[in-house]
């Protein structure tokens, strides 16, 4: 496994209001993260926040260039960012233990925290169509480039590690610095990360290490 420093390049908040950060995406445009009863939106260039939705956000969010999708308890909701409005939810694979969502290739992957697993699931029903198993806690999860990445916070230590989406094996570790959590992960598409901060109250922007 290679081993290095994650390279923040930027950190965004604390936000007034803001008790904690349970989960991040980003629309292409836009940083959406979840703090417990809402769902807000960050322009990552200027910093600010620039919208919020009111709507129960508890850990993981993805956004499948349409909808959002946030946990709340043991559910998923599907929400219209445009309203604010739940469309559908489904049961969560971890039945309320879960932490960290992702979509991709027309699923949600969802990090079920303490079984330090990953699930693909339908995003309409919530069936579980595999599980992959990790050996540390699953705090976030993101997909860019068919790399499968997703953040751990275990025993005061946190990392963002890229592994084997057929095997779990860790391939590649970004380590953060001492008393840096990771609450949540999306990738921008291109070479940074976002991630969650937790209790800080902040959200981080990642460099994602180069590709030859």
């Amino acid at each position: 496994m290679t081993n290095s420093a994650a390279e923040i390049i930027r950190e965004y908040g604390p936000f007034e209001g803001v008790d904690g950060v349970h989960g991040v995406t980003y629309d292409g445009t836009q940083v959406w993260f979840a703090s417990g009863n809402k769902l807000h939106a960050l322009d990552p260039a200027s910093g600010k926040m620039v919208r919020a939705i009111d709507v129960a956000a508890h850990a993981g969010t993805a956004f499948d260039g349409k909808h959002l999708f946030q946990i709340a308890e043991d559910r998923i909701q599907k929400i219209d960012p445009q309203t604010g409005r739940v469309l559908n939810t489904i049961p969560a694979p971890g039945n309320g233990g879960d932490s960290g969502m992702a979509w991709a290739e027309g699923t949600l992957w969802v990090g079920q925290y303490r079984e330090r697993k990953i699930h693909q699931i339908d995003p309409d029903t919530g069936k579980i169509l595999r599980t992959i198993e990790s050996n540390r806690f699953v705090t976030g999860v993101t997909w860019v480039d068919g790399e499968l990445w997703h953040g751990t916070w275990e025993n005061d230590e946190s990392d963002i590690r890229r592994i084997d989406p057929q095997t779990g094996e860790a391939l590649e570790k970004l380590a953060l610095p001492a008393g840096s959590g990771v609450s949540g992960l999306e990738s921008d598409g291109a070479d940074q990360f976002f991630a969650g901060g937790g209790a800080s109250g902040k959200v981080r922007a990642i460099r994602r290490p180069k590709r030859k």
